[in-house]
């Protein structure tokens, strides 16, 4: 009876990766190679802390409070997430970050350690609410920094639409966002002809949703799929050459998120829409990067940021997929760095 499933199966699980626009087509077995990053990702910690949600779920965070010794005010970094990773995609700004200020890691909700939600509440818009909900009890008393990856740069907008006083009041000093969007995903490319992109499109959510009902047939699949799934790691969130150790861990952080919670939240980021909410953030240190290559926010979503944030700060990388903490870390930290420099520079003078 299984055998007889597995086919079908495992065409809904091809249509679902290449229509997600997310890293959900990040599938596959472990690259057969030696050569790697040198990394050991997943391993850095902070103290744990629950953070509970307006609704009553538990979501997991972590304190990362390793500052160096002349480091005396209370700046505070949040780091948000994208659809289907957890915080561990952070490892390498939470290893090099560590002596400048607080850092606070959060897994959004059904991701990661964080409690799964129900349907209902599975959207963009809960999302910034229960970034609010972390800012209120543990964001501490100095300038926040949101550092916000693809869904997680939505949920800051989503937080600036619910409450745009944490921006305008100066609570929320800076803003970073990382390979996101203010809306529009629906019609993003893929890197595929017009045609089909917009077909996948329309058929994802249908697809995804035949899939619920072979929910652990898929997620096996995931788990132990072909080298289709390498490609599409490669092709779909890098723009260069990465150390397959890098793909191996973000295909993990994905696989480990089950297609029921990705199911629930595509329509949000397909409808996700908040160009409005970006005249929030008009005063605040605003800081837009992209990778150049990004097939799933690609540029010009970047660009349109910037085009109604006009004082915001653009970097277009080459060479650079979907990933770009991963993939270009070093980038990521200094532009974040100097961010954090920035905000500090603003608190003084307001002070």
């Amino acid at each position: 009876m299984a055998v007889r499933w597995f086919a079908p199966a495992a065409m809904v699980a091809a249509g679902v990766g290449l229509g997600l626009l997310a890293e959900e087509v990040l599938v596959g077995r472990r690259v057969r190679s030696s050569d790697d990053s040198g990394e050991s990702f997943g391993i850095l910690h902070g103290d744990p802390v629950r953070v509970v949600a307006e609704d009553g779920v538990s979501l997991y965070t972590e304190v990362d409070d390793s500052r160096a010794v002349d480091v005396h005010d209370e700046a505070t970094i949040i780091f948000v997430h994208g659809y289907t990773l957890n915080q561990n995609c952070w490892h390498y700004q939470r290893r090099d970050l560590r002596p400048q200020a607080k850092l606070i890691f959060a897994d959004q909700r059904s991701h990661g350690s964080s409690d799964r939600g129900d349907r209902d509440h599975s959207t963009i818009d809960q999302l910034g609410l229960d970034l609010g909900q972390i800012i209120d009890q543990i964001g501490g008393n100095g300038p926040i920094i949101l550092v916000g990856h693809s869904m997680g740069g939505m949920t800051i907008m989503a937080l600036a639409a619910a409450r745009p006083d944490l921006f305008m009041t100066g609570r929320v000093g800076g803003v970073a966002l990382l390979a996101t969007s203010a809306g529009g995903l629906s019609h993003t490319p893929l890197g595929l002809p017009a045609p089909l992109a917009g077909f996948l499109h329309r058929v994802a959510p249908t697809l995804l949703n035949a899939a619920l009902t072979q929910g652990d047939l898929i997620d096996f699949g995931r788990r132990y799929g072909n080298d289709l799934g390498l490609i599409l790691t490669n092709r779909y969130s890098f723009g260069s050459h990465v150390a397959p150790d890098i793909s191996n861990f973000t295909a993990e952080m994905i696989n480990a998120t089950p297609i029921e919670v990705i199911a629930e939240f595509l329509p949000g980021i397909e409808s996700h829409e908040k160009t409005q909410a970006l005249a929030a953030m008009l005063n605040t240190e605003v800081l837009v990067m992209v990778g150049e290559s990004d097939l799933q926010t690609p540029p010009e979503h970047s660009t349109e940021i910037v085009r109604l944030l006009p004082n915001a700060e653009l970097h277009v990388l080459p060479e650079t997929g979907h990933m770009i903490m991963l993939e270009r870390y070093s980038e990521v930290t200094h532009a974040l760095l100097l961010l954090l420099d920035r905000v500090r520079e603003r608190a003084g003078q307001s002070s």
